[in-house]
């Protein structure tokens, strides 16, 4: 068995991932928490990490059955093969969603294309490639777990 990823249609992970827990497929759709607001209120929602994709876990000739349920668009290709996700890569996202001891990250004088070595944490020892510095977030290539990185910057002031 091996973990695939599946390209459903946007805001319809969560739809999907049941669905197919239902059917006794094993899936995974990393949720991540975000606070959402509104005009008279706020509200803590989970957000799927990587949006429009869910894992699945099958055997190659288990992998049509997947189409049967609403909201599966197809599944992801890499090299003209479906693409394949190392079970050690799934572990390493589910510990770094769940370690609740991550450190506040601040940023100072990085700049698109640097490159750094994270020296602390669950992507400990990781290659990164800055990809973007925004006002609240930065993106990190890191081409050793082939993912792009997203991560959300507090403010310290």
């Amino acid at each position: 068995m091996k973990w695939y990823v599946l390209y459903v249609q946007s805001k319809k992970e969560k739809k999907v991932a049941e669905i197919l827990r239902q059917m006794q497929v094993e899936v995974y759709c990393p949720l991540i928490k975000e606070v959402k607001q509104w005009s008279d209120r706020k509200k803590t929602i989970q957000s799927p990490l990587f949006k429009s994709y869910v894992f699945v876990r099958l055997t190659d000739k288990e992998r049509s059955k997947v189409y049967t349920v609403a909201g599966v668009v197809r599944y992801l290709f890499w090299l003209g093969k479906p693409a394949i996700v190392r079970d050690e890569e799934i572990e390493t996202i589910k510990n770094w969603l769940e370690d609740d001891a991550v450190e506040e990250i601040t940023l100072c004088k990085y700049n698109p294309g640097d490159k750094l070595l994270i020296k602390n944490g669950i992507l400990k020892n990781q290659n990164a490639i800055i990809q973007k510095v925004g006002k609240k977030r930065i993106r990190l290539a890191i081409p050793g777990l082939g993912i792009m990185l997203n991560a959300k910057i507090k403010d310290i002031l």
